[in-house]
């Protein structure tokens, strides 16, 4: 039944393996520990199955949480860290295509394993007995797939999130679905709506922050985005006649994705920064395609999909300003540069420049140098105004609100106008920013 493959557990998961097989249970590392593990990586987490009811589990140990206990599920507390110990379970009818209507307890770890969405993660270890691989992960894993365990229209059709959660393990591990699978996403793919936005943008970011976050195309290609990303259907239809460009918007964009650094935020820009493109195509008299205002039509198209998806303010406000700004076009010269760190906001780079860096590296070579030394100009002078210390925002100011009224301003919208005044004037010399200039500056413009 097992096989004698050997995998570093953690002391403490060695310890509730331990405690439960001491007290006469079964328990294994179970699912994505496992797989990371025989692929040499370090797990995000650890999950215990065991023959053990969940009373039986928290007689054992003296800190537990029911983090899940209607499901068989008690997380285990040692220190700060928690492990989920999971009883050996079999799902009842799924009448919602989330949740099981109810679940059984069993005695078989086979039975457990079998409920499982992917080979590669319904394989279980313990250092006592080695691993057990009923279904095939180790292939798999070997030939690069993801499949289903048993019939995938049945695992689709238990939890329709697993649609997505098969496109975002292809993206992170780098395999291919096995056909069978990728048939049944096809023809299920709308039941992800019965997901809920959470859920899908969960899967979401972890495929966009995968090693391979272009495979967001499967979605398209299975049917996936039709469902909750329409505007990417529309971006892969959409073509670009016009000399900077060699792919529809939609390929562009999958080119990008793979040219930026694995960060949330800036996956979601690369991903949404031309996503306004389709709405704004027009041709010239020569057949050549513009898009003239695509930034600030995707900036509200981004908008309005970061909300369909649940995602934080925070987060949202961030990618709509880099979508914004992302086509800006910024002129040689550190006087240009701090106008535009005080026009876009200085949190804004330098990652606005990583974002133009996978937009240039995913068009086609037209005129690729001169745009890359463009950029790298544009770099310099960013990291000149920061050595120099240039003042571009009112925080930055010599002078404040309370100086200028102790110089003799009213309070009101007329002082603040005076501080973007100076500011202004800052930004066009550093070296005006000194209190002494400033209150100067002040008394000769109001005659106080």
């Amino acid at each position: 039944m097992a096989e004698k493959i050997r995998i570093f557990l953690p002391e403490q998961v060695t310890g509730v393996i331990k405690t439960l097989r001491g007290a006469g249970f079964e328990a294994w590392a179970v699912g994505g520990c496992v797989r990371d593990s025989l692929l040499g990586r370090v797990p995000d987490d650890w999950d215990i199955t065991t023959s053990a009811r969940p009373e039986q589990v928290k007689r054992l140990f003296p800190r537990t949480a029911d983090t899940g206990i209607r499901h068989g599920t008690v997380t285990v507390l040692l220190g700060r860290t928690g492990y989920e110990v999971t009883t050996y379970r079999v799902d009842g009818k799924y009448e919602d295509g989330r949740h099981p209507k109810e679940v059984a307890f069993t005695a078989s770890l086979e039975e457990d394993l079998k409920r499982r969405d992917f080979t590669v993660n319904a394989m279980a270890y313990s250092a006592e007995e080695g691993l057990v691989d009923l279904f095939g992960g180790m292939e798999d894993m070997s030939r690069g797939v993801i499949r289903c365990v048993g019939d995938p229209a049945e695992r689709f059709s238990e939890d329709a999130l697993r649609l997505m959660r098969a496109v975002r393990f292809s993206a992170q591990l780098n395999y291919e679905i096995e056909p069978g699978t990728g048939a049944a996403i096809c023809a299920l793919a709308p039941t992800l709506r019965r997901i809920s936005a959470e859920r899908i943008r969960t899967e979401l970011v972890k495929l966009l922050c995968s090693d391979h976050p272009e495979r967001l195309c499967l979605c398209y290609e299975t049917g996936l985005t039709a469902v909750f990303f329409p505007e990417f259907d529309r971006m892969m239809e959409t073509e670009q006649h016009n000399p900077h460009h060699c792919y529809t918007v939609g390929e562009h964009t999958q080119h990008a994705l793979a040219e930026t650094a694995p960060d949330k935020t800036l996956r979601l820009a690369a991903l949404l920064h031309d996503v306004g493109k389709p709405a704004t195509r027009t041709a010239d008299s020569a057949g050549v395609d513009h898009f003239y205002g695509h930034a600030e039509a995707g900036a509200g198209i981004a908008r309005t999909v970061l909300r369909r998806l649940k995602f934080d303010n925070e987060t949202a406000d961030r990618v709509v300003r880099l979508v914004r700004a992302h086509d800006v076009k910024i002129e040689p010269g550190r006087k240009y540069m701090r106008r535009a760190l005080h026009r876009l906001g200085t949190d804004l780079f330098p990652a606005l420049f990583d974002l133009k860096e996978a937009d240039l590296k995913a068009q086609s070579a037209y005129e690729r140098e001169k745009k890359q030394a463009q950029l790298e100009a544009m770099r310099r002078d960013y990291a000149a105004v920061l050595a120099a210390g240039d003042c571009v925002s009112l925080k930055e100011l010599a002078v404040n609100g309370s100086d200028l009224m102790a110089a003799g301003l009213s309070p009101g919208r007329e002082l603040g106008n005076v501080l973007q005044g100076l500011l202004d004037q800052v930004i066009e010399d550093p070296s005006r920013n000194t209190r002494e200039y400033l209150l100067a500056e002040v008394r000769r413009t109001a005659g106080i």
